[in-house]
């Protein structure tokens, strides 16, 4: 894929744009008419996907905390879904929109109390879509 400049676009190892979900009236839907799912963390809503493949959004609300500690949170579960749950849903043929919204709490967890989270609700969604 070329870039306008004449190079390579960059290739990382990002969230790809088809797999995000961004439009506020998605995410307000999402809100509105997914099943929410609790963990001690995280609120996870979930949704039947129009397209043919998982989508994420991520919600991390400010909580009256610092910018630098909400981006790093905002990353953490952006990487987490992007590299545990996508994967596993895409496996398990399972077309689902799922928002992950941080609660304050979140704030305070370690990186492995997220992942074990992730990976809970990733098994609790895939046993569920069968």
């Amino acid at each position: 894929m070329e870039e306008p400049s004449g190079g390579r676009a960059r290739e990382g190892f990002g969230l790809p744009r088809q797999a995000r979900i961004t439009v506020s009236d998605e995410i307000r839907s999402l809100f509105r008419r997914g099943k929410r799912s609790k963990t001690r963390h995280l609120d996870a809503f979930v949704s039947p996907s129009p397209a043919p493949f998982a989508r994420l959004g991520v919600v991390v609300p400010k909580h009256k905390r610092t910018i630098v500690l909400r981006n790093r949170l905002k990353r953490r579960l952006r990487e987490l879904g992007r590299t545990m749950m996508l994967p596993e849903l895409g496996n398990r043929g399972a077309a689902l929109d799922v928002l992950l919204r941080a609660r304050p709490e979140a704030y305070t967890a370690s990186f492995a109390d997220l992942r074990d989270e992730v990976a809970a609700l990733t098994e609790e969604l895939c046993s569920r879509a069968r």
